[in-house]
């Protein structure tokens, strides 16, 4: 099975676990809502790449780990396009979660989708309790207080923000996430990724501010302009679109530079170079490919 179809046998799996009977149907189709069709499944990919990368033991752990990653991240764009964030009507192209199901049913939903994720990598642990104990560390440092997601979404409610703090926590912590716990689910020393996934998360930032700066919402699947309309400090508006440009395309090398020496560096390199490619505006793909 390639990692595509393990990361979507994996998410179905926890997603038919919440709908089961007795579940509230309304509660449970918003949850599939936030989920399926998905986007481009960058994170679980990136971790699987790097657990295979390493040899890959344990290979349940690393599918539970993939889609801890995608639940805990599609959780977090529930909530962020709720009207107390973004007030976004779309994502992946579709009406989001809150458009369709109400505020109500969409940040219910987000919470489930979080509570789900630890529960895959817990079915996971009787093969390996310590290395499952470590990847649920990783994962939950990734998304709570005071460097994971949640105080990435902290920040824009801050006077004062610091810029890269805010950036580190909302798109790096993830990445880091998916190529350390893809090392610590292969029982190989995490430490040497954790610069891969860095790296690969400011770039994936910088890539996502040029989308919002000059991207079409067509191409992108979801409102264009965002940082403008709420002020956020990003990557253009510091540096202009030709100093992001080149600020992404330096990740990009350092991202790829970093992956340390495995059997898998190859294939990873190409999927590092292939997700910023479909992340940039097409009008960027050339000078970043």
């Amino acid at each position: 099975m390639d990692q595509g179809a393990r990361i979507e046998a994996a998410l179905e799996a926890a997603l038919r676990r919440a709908e089961g009977p007795g579940a509230p149907p309304k509660l449970a189709a918003a949850l599939r809502h936030g989920v399926f069709p998905g986007g481009g499944r960058v994170r679980p990919r990136l971790l699987l790449a790097v657990s295979a990368a390493c040899g890959e033991p344990n290979p349940t752990l690393a599918d539970a780990g993939a889609a801890a990653l995608e639940l805990l991240h599609c959780a977090s764009l529930v909530h962020d396009d709720m009207p107390c964030f973004d007030d976004a009507a779309t994502r992946r192209g579709l009406p989001s979660v809150h458009a369709v199901h109400g505020e109500a049913l969409a940040l219910l939903a987000g919470d489930a989708l979080i509570v789900a994720a630890f529960e895959a990598i817990a079915r996971a642990a009787p093969a390996d309790p310590a290395a499952a104990a470590a990847v649920t560390l990783v994962v939950a440092r990734a998304v709570g207080m005071p460097h994971g997601i949640t105080a990435g979404q902290g920040w824009e409610s801050e006077t004062a923000v610091d810029v890269e703090a805010y950036h580190r926590a909302k798109t790096g912590a993830l990445f880091v996430a998916a190529t350390t716990a893809g090392a610590v689910a292969a029982g190989a020393d995490p430490g040497p990724w954790r610069a891969v996934g860095a790296r690969l998360g400011a770039a994936y930032q910088v890539a996502d501010d040029l989308a919002d700066a000059l991207g079409a919402e067509g191409d992108i699947g979801k409102p264009c302009g965002q940082d403008g309309a709420h002020a956020r400090p990003n990557a253009v508006a510091a540096l202009g679109v030709s100093g992001a440009v080149s600020r992404l395309e330096a990740l990009i090398g350092e991202a790829v530079a970093a992956i340390p020496p495995c059997p898998g560096a190859g294939e990873l390199r190409e999927l590092v170079k292939l997700q910023a490619r479909r992340l940039a505006p097409k009008s960027l793909v050339a000078s970043v490919a």
